[in-house]
């Protein structure tokens, strides 16, 4: 059974909710959706490589809040509620220097009050690079909005 609140969302509608954020900043693009996750690739370059070439480790925790704020973005019904990242924590595996970084989030709580997604960070050789965990609080509008803007 399908999680989103928009049963026929499709990957363009999310693409379009990044444009002038850090997520566009950064070369983040969402590649797939499917019934419980969401993923989404990172380039590995100038933007967001560390001074010894490897990817920054707040450039995978970006990939990793992004994927899963997003993912909370489009479970929720925005005419009644909004979302923000609550907690967010990434264990750093292994380091990556070109290329691309795909990453995985995977709910693994949808509350009324708190979503919780796990995302996992691959290099394109499919080596894990980075896994994170995070707790987004689902928050009521004071005044109920007339349209959902999904």
């Amino acid at each position: 059974m399908s999680i989103w609140y928009n049963k026929s969302l499709r990957i363009e509608e999310i693409q379009a909710l990044g444009k002038g954020t850090m997520g566009s900043h950064v070369g983040i693009e969402f590649t797939e959706i499917g019934e419980n996750y969401i993923k989404a690739r990172m380039p590995v370059d100038e933007r967001t490589r560390q001074p010894y070439g490897f990817l920054h480790g707040g450039a995978s925790a970006t990939l990793a809040e992004t994927i899963g704020s997003v993912g909370s973005a489009y479970v929720i019904d925005h005419s009644r509620n909004y979302c923000v990242g609550l907690e967010i924590n990434a264990n750093h595996i292994r380091s990556v220097s070109e290329g691309y970084v795909y990453g995985t989030a995977v709910a693994l709580h949808l509350g009324s009050t708190t979503h919780v997604w796990d995302i996992k960070i691959y290099s394109e050789q499919e080596k894990l690079i980075c896994v994170s965990r995070l707790t987004v609080a689902i928050l009521k509008r004071k005044v109920p909005l007339t349209q959902s803007p999904q």
